[in-house]
């Protein structure tokens, strides 16, 4: 392993300091969440999108650990997203041993390794190293694919790992980064809709949100969108259908938040239903889409494959810059925001259908259940109050919830919201 190349990766063993540039604007609440996690002895596995901040996230870290006085020398950092001549898993070990030899490290190490899906078993390297070691070492991993969620690899590291999705910025913390400072959001009523109408258009990728320039921006977004589907699924994938792909990618952008049939996509796109299904994994895998079960106590009928699904995209700002837009879309876009909202704050999510239509179920640690519709029209369609009235009466025990424009009541036990005050709200609540 080059010596200059592992110091090009690690500047803090000379300044001792992370570089202003690489940590950036620091997401409290994540790193909040992830600060108790440092002193367990467990694998610390970080997974989302690409470009999504998983990167910076890891040099807010090693930014908070030395400003604990851990030693600089004690933390490694390597990015195996670079090209590689090849990617076995001894390359794991040339960059380890390097780092021994140079540093020479007293104490608890601090591993730091990322994108790591992109070095062949490296699992195994992790385990092996974990388990000989134990808490002399401390492994943060992170990737870019479900995957590193696998059925195998939970097998292999069950007990080891702790785990922890990084989306784009939350509408909290994109306001941080335009430098807003929330006071009295009642009083800052029309800065924060002013902010919302930018966020729903734009998204949360980082880049894109500190560059003021939407042109440039777009072509940004539509190059993240290119990355993760040629290099990271059709090139990963071996797949020969790239350009399916890419109008499958494009289908699911253009009717975020409606009701599908794989049927239906089959037959508008061309693409046998097979084939479907699993380039949809696949897309889901690399973060860009999700599909919503409908919601039933039957776990069977809920995964059922005949049974209607919704689709949802990993951010506006990215769906905007690929999508065929002929009519504005303000709902579909509101919707998506509370889907990736609802992500964030950690619960099972689901959409229910009778005669009227219910946009969002939601599961929490203790089962219980509320349902959500998503309005942001001028005025309140009646089909959403039906649709949560209907849900209710089906299912006493669940909580309604109306998130719109502007209105905020109680009405016929229907808790009105809007989309902007329901987005800063703490997550308990």
């Amino acid at each position: 392993m080059d010596i200059e190349t592992l110091k090009k990766w690690n500047p803090w063993w000379v300044y001792g300091s992370v570089p202003r540039e690489r940590s950036g604007i620091v997401r409290e609440e994540l790193i909040d969440g992830l600060s108790h996690l440092v002193k367990a002895k467990e694998i610390v596995s970080i997974t989302g999108v690409r470009r999504g901040g998983k990167s910076t996230i890891l040099y807010q870290m090693i930014d908070a650990l030395l400003s604990e006085k851990i030693p600089a020398k004690n933390i490694l950092y390597f990015n195996f997203d670079e090209p590689m001549s090849e990617n076995g898993v001894h390359v794991l070990d040339i960059v380890y041993n390097a780092f021994l030899e140079l540093n020479n490290p007293q104490g608890r190490q601090y591993l730091f390794l990322d994108e790591i899906q992109n070095v062949r078993e490296w699992e195994r390297w992790v385990k092996t190293q974990y388990d000989l070691k134990g808490e002399k070492v401390k492994f943060f991993v992170t990737g870019s694919n479900t995957s590193m969620l696998s059925d195998s690899l939970a097998k292999l590291l069950t007990g080891r790992m702790l785990s922890q999705e990084v989306y784009p910025l939350s509408f909290k913390e994109y306001l941080i980064f335009n430098r807003v400072e929330l006071m009295d959001i009642d009083l800052q009523r029309d800065e924060i809709k002013h902010y919302l109408m930018k966020y729903l258009e734009e998204g949360g990728f980082l880049e894109a949100v500190l560059d003021k320039n939407s042109e440039l921006n777009r072509q940004r977004l539509r190059e993240y969108f290119n990355s993760i589907l040629f290099r990271d699924i059709v090139a990963t994938r071996e797949i020969k259908e790239g350009a399916k792909l890419g109008e499958l990618s494009q289908y699911v952008a253009t009717n975020i938040a409606g009701i599908f049939s794989y049927n239906k996509i089959s037959k508008t796109i061309n693409l046998n239903i097979n084939t479907l299904k699993e380039y949809l994994y696949y897309l889901q895998q690399a973060y860009l889409v999700f599909q919503v079960n409908h919601f039933s106590y039957s776990l069977k009928e809920s995964l059922a494959i005949q049974k209607p699904k919704k689709m949802y995209f990993i951010d506006n700002g990215m769906r905007n810059s690929i999508a065929a837009r002929f009519t504005q879309d303000e709902g579909k876009l509101a919707e998506n925001v509370v889907f990736l909202e609802l992500k964030r704050r950690g619960y099972e999510i689901y959409f229910w259908k009778g005669k009227n239509e219910v946009d969002f179920i939601t599961k929490d640690q203790r089962s219980n259940l509320q349902a959500i519709n998503v309005t942001y029209g001028t005025t309140t369609e009646a089909r959403e109050k039906k649709g949560l009235s209907e849900f209710k009466e089906n299912f006493q025990k669940s909580d309604t919830l109306l998130i719109t424009r502007g209105e905020e009541k109680t009405e016929e036990g229907i808790k009105y919201i809007p989309l902007w005050k329901w987005l800063l709200q703490s997550q308990d609540k």
